[in-house]
C-alpha cells in the first residue's frame, strides 16, 4: 500500500488485485486497509473515497487494477506552539516515539493551556494533532509513543496492552527490594479523591504489572517495570502498596527535594509493531543521572 501526505491529508492507496474482482470497495477499504467505521463515515460524507482518481459510493464494485484512494481529513483543537525543542528519537510519517523531559505535562487541559509536551510539538509539526499513545504522568520522563494521523492512531490503539506493544519502566523505590514477581492488584478511585488511587480488592479494576530488581539496595533499590495493564498511576500504587513507593513520589510516598516536580520513574524501554508497515521498532532511553544520584 502505497502512502503519500497532502496539507491537512493522510492519503492511502492500494490497487485491486485480482483477489479482489469484484468485492465492494467498502470492505476492501475497511477489511485491506484498515480503516474504522467512523473514518469510513466521514469519507462517504465528503468524496474522499476515489477509485482511479474519481469519487465513488460505497457499494462500487472492484475490478482487477483500480486504484483505490483514501483521503482521511485531519483536524484538531488550535493549541498555542512553544519553541522548546522536543527529543524525537524515532519517527516516519505515521509515527512518533519521542524522550519526555520531566517534570512535564504530556497535553494542554483547561487549567494548563501551555508549557506541556503538545505545545511543543504544535511549534515542531504545526499541522499534526498530538495523538499520545502511551500518556506518562507530569512527573514521569522517558520515551512515549504518538501517532501522526488517526489512521495510525486507531490502529496501534489495538495493540496497547498486548505483546506487541511493550512498555518498560525503571524505578528507585525506597527500602531494600530484592527479587522478581507479578503484583497482580486491582485499581480503583480512592474515595473522595479527584486523581489518588489505590489498591481496592472489592471495587478496583484488574491492574497487572511485572517487576525485576536489578540493583538492591538499604535505602533505595532499582526496579524493572513492565506493565500488562495501563491503569492510571499502576506502577506507582502496586509500589506503594508492596511498601515500596518510587522515590519522590509525593502522591503515594515521600517528596524529594532532590527531584522537584518529578518523582524516579524513567520509561526506558517501547517495543512496538508499526500499524502500517508491520516493521519491529525498538527504543530505549536510559536511567537519567538525577535518578541515578540516588543510588
Amino acid at each position: 500500500m502505497s502512502k503519500s501526505e497532502v496539507s491537512g491529508l493522510r492519503v492511502l492507496c492500494r490497487v485491486a488485485t485480482a483477489a479482489d474482482d469484484g468485492r465492494l470497495v467498502k470492505y476492501f477499504v475497511r477489511g485491506g486497509m484498515g480503516v474504522s467505521y467512523h473514518q469510513f463515515a466521514s469519507l462517504k460524507q465528503r468524496n474522499g473515497l476515489l477509485v482511479n482518481g474519481a469519487p465513488v459510493h460505497a457499494n462500487y464494485v472492484l475490478r482487477e487494477g483500480d486504484a483505490v484512494e483514501v483521503r482521511l481529513e485531519e483536524d484538531g483543537a488550535v493549541v498555542v506552539p512553544d519553541p522548546t525543542p522536543v527529543d524525537v528519537v524515532w519517527e516516519d510519517e505515521d509515527l512518533l516515539i519521542i524522550d519526555k523531559p520531566a517534570p512535564l505535562a504530556c497535553q494542554c487541559s483547561p487549567k494548563q493551556t501551555a508549557m506541556t509536551l503538545e505545545n511543543r510539538l504544535a511549534h515542531r509539526y504545526p499541522e499534526l494533532p498530538f495523538r499520545p499513545l502511551n500518556r506518562l504522568d507530569k512527573g514521569t520522563g522517558g520515551l512515549m509513543a504518538a501517532a501522526k494521523n488517526a489512521h495510525a492512531a486507531q490502529l496501534l490503539q489495538k495493540q496497547l496492552h498486548t505483546d506487541a506493544f511493550i512498555r518498560e519502566y525503571l524505578a528507585v523505590v525506597e527500602g531494600s527490594m530484592d527479587g522478581a514477581g507479578t503484583i497482580d492488584a486491582p485499581i480503583a478511585k480512592a474515595p473522595e479523591a479527584t486523581v489518588r488511587r489505590i489498591v481496592d480488592f472489592e471495587n478496583g479494576v484488574r491492574a497487572v504489572s511485572h517487576y525485576q530488581v536489578v540493583q538492591p539496595g538499604t535505602e533505595y533499590s532499582l526496579v524493572r517495570l513492565r506493565l500488562e495493564t495501563g491503569r492510571t498511576h499502576q506502577l506507582r500504587v502496586h509500589l506503594a502498596h508492596m511498601g515500596h513507593p518510587i522515590a519522590g513520589d509525593f502522591l503515594y510516598g515521600r517528596e524529594d527535594a532532590r527531584l522537584p516536580g518529578r518523582f524516579a520513574l524513567h520509561s526506558t524501554y517501547i517495543r512496538l509493531t508499526h500499524p502500517i508497515t508491520g516493521k519491529v521498532i525498538e527504543q530505549t532511553s536510559p536511567l537519567p543521572e538525577a535518578l541515578k544520584a540516588l543510588l
